[in-house]
């Protein structure tokens, strides 16, 4: 979100001093701050906060009015199909802002930091920070950004040395002259989260040179004018000349969007989305026909290999739902602290205020989850592929992150379209930029994985286990709430987190059926998200009392409200056969079946 009030001159203008945003993004954040201090050692805390400083005024005075460019209408992203002599050349056209932007995320590593590694587990950390602090002054740069960091971490894993030579290397550049972005595609017109109905073809073409030749049509393809795509096809036997049905005859492919002389690489685009948000964003419906493309890893292996892909750009989906929590909960803020209503400022009167408590809960409790997602997955990338610390925080990130995506996102969008609310009629204002901000958010809780598969997701987890990863997820969450109880906020809240987490455990150990468990996946995810949330801010309070920051009351205050047993409760699934039944009836009329 780019948000730069000017104050009018006339007395026809607002009659108040507008909302402003601070001038340095991340000096004026103080929960990402102590999330940093608590988990990074002190001597990377000094060497990485002078750059996270610096940055912090770069978005601000550097990205903000690239991005506003970028959004202006007359600079959305166009496509022309055919050039003057009639020949189809597919262009598509966006604003120097967007590639100057491109140009920023690549000089200041947002994709490199973390394979650099310059402070082992702890560069995730790093990375993603700055990734945060970029994100809402970026016009959704950081989209292809997202799919970048999973196409490097995939090629790292699995790629071959020409590989690594050539696309690893670009796709971890700080030369923005040799920097190269990735697309991820997998939806097409048979399905979306379905995969396992994808219709795209991959034929062998060159044994040698593993050259295969791809034919389908793929129905989303956000950063279509990335360098080069991941992408999901069904390849063809050699020896019998047959595919296979399913997601298991999945296989994953990288591609090049250009030939050498520039032309397209067998990729013809029908048309550009015309979407609800991010319109800053290209987004294509694109026919493959006979594009070349190079196998990645074994065939038939698509779907389990892409899933590290999806690990980092579902991270990035809460970040990037966190971002515009904390920009339009600051202007939100800022308003109350300026607007005068019934003699009194907004930020004076107790409705408004126990409003905008319910805001900076979620801005608190996505931070946490944000961020310690992050730094399990810089653990799991620097740990020994053996060690059994690597085998436990995988575990849990494979478990928590369609969680995290799921609860964080969807209550995320609900903040920025409350402090939309916050501002009255001039927060629906488009120019004022929160609206943009809501429209923006509503993508995460789609791409990626909407809130009902990522639900699914979860049971799948569960179902592989055994039930051994909501166990683990157990152990997890007590460790966390073990520390210093000395304070009775923090054994209260221990208590009703523990409660809340024997709820649970007990809803699952005595599910009835398919139906019933399905019907409450979402449920079960939200409840689940809220109580890792509370142990976080558990943990975040606990070492701020030891640490004896000056604001560690408001860490406090934020886990005591947070833990409350009303809200912590509230989504424990309590579903039966013949409710979901009823349900069923009420939606779709009395005949419905199951």
């Amino acid at each position: 979100m780019s948000f730069k009030p000017t104050i009018a001159s006339s007395d026809a203008g607002f009659r108040q001093e507008p909302p402003s945003l601070p001038t340095n993004q991340y000096e004026s954040n103080r929960v990402l701050q102590n999330i940093l201090k608590r988990y990074l050692p002190t001597s990377v805390m000094n060497q990485v906060e002078p750059d996270l400083q610096r940055f912090g005024k770069v978005v601000v005075d550097e990205c903000a009015p690239l991005a506003a460019k970028c959004e202006e209408p007359g600079n959305h992203p166009r496509l022309r199909q055919y050039d003057a002599w009639c020949r189809r050349v597919d262009d598509i056209i966006l604003p120097d802002a967007w590639q100057k932007l491109h140009d920023i995320a690549a000089r200041e590593g947002l994709v490199a930091l973390a394979y650099e590694r310059p402070h082992g587990e702890y560069s995730r950390l790093y990375q993603m920070a700055k990734q945060y602090l970029y994100m809402p002054y970026s016009a959704n740069v950081s989209c292809p950004l997202s799919m970048t960091d999973g196409a490097a971490r995939i090629v790292e894993l699995l790629g071959t040395p020409e590989m690594k030579s050539k696309y690893y290397r670009k796709l971890t550049s700080r030369d923005p002259s040799d920097f190269w972005t990735s697309g991820q595609w997998m939806t097409e017109r048979a399905g979306g989260s379905d995969v396992g109905l994808s219709e795209t073809i991959a034929e062998l073409e060159d044994e040698t040179n593993n050259v295969w030749s791809v034919k389908g049509f793929k129905w989303f393809s956000s950063a279509t004018t990335a360098d080069m795509t991941m992408l999901l096809a069904r390849s063809v036997d050699p020896k019998t000349n047959k595919v296979i049905e399913g997601s298991k005859g999945l296989s994953l492919y990288l591609a090049e969007l250009r030939k050498s002389d520039g032309s397209l690489n067998g990729v013809r685009v029908h048309r550009l989305k015309d979407k609800y948000g991010t319109k800053a964003l290209p987004t294509a419906e694109l026919e493959l026909v006979d594009m070349k493309a190079t196998l990645l890893g074994k065939p038939g292996r698509g779907v389990p290999n892409i899933t590290a892909i999806l690990n980092i750009t579902r991270i990035y989906s809460v970040a990037g739902t966190l971002s515009g929590v904390t920009t339009a909960l600051h202007v939100a803020k800022d308003f109350a602290r300026k607007r005068t209503a019934f003699g009194k400022t907004l930020s004076m009167q107790p409705l408004h205020i126990e409003t905008l408590v319910q805001l900076e809960l979620t801005h608190r409790a996505l931070s946490q989850l944000c961020f310690y997602e992050c730094l399990l997955l810089g653990r799991t990338e620097c740990s020994s592929q053996d060690s059994e610390e690597r085998k436990y925080d995988a575990q849990t990130l494979r478990f928590i992150t369609p969680i995290c995506k799921s609860y964080g996102c969807k209550v995320g969008h609900q903040a920025i379209t409350e402090s939309m609310e916050a501002l009255g009629g001039q927060g629906y204002m488009e120019d004022v930029g929160i609206a943009r901000a809501v429209r923006d958010a509503q993508v995460n809780t789609i791409w990626e994985g909407t809130t009902n598969v990522l639900g699914l997701d979860v049971l799948r987890v569960l179902k592989e286990t055994k039930g051994q990863a909501l166990m683990h997820f157990k152990e997890v969450i007590l460790d966390k709430i073990s520390g210093n109880k000395d304070v009775a906020i923090l054994d209260d809240a221990a208590e009703n987190i523990s409660k809340a987490l024997d709820k649970v455990v007990d809803f699952v150990s005595n599910v009835k059926s398919r139906v019933e468990i399905e019907a409450s996946a979402r449920d079960l995810t939200f409840a689940l998200g809220k109580i890792l949330a509370g142990a976080l801010l558990h943990e975040q309070a606990s070492w701020a009392v030891q640490s004896k920051l000056h604001d560690s009351e408001q860490d406090l205050i934020a886990l005591s409200r947070w833990c409350d047993p009303a809200e912590l409760y509230k989504d424990i699934p309590q579903r039966t056969d013949s409710k979901v039944l009823e349900d069923a009836k009420l939606v779709f009329g009395l005949d419905a079946k199951l």
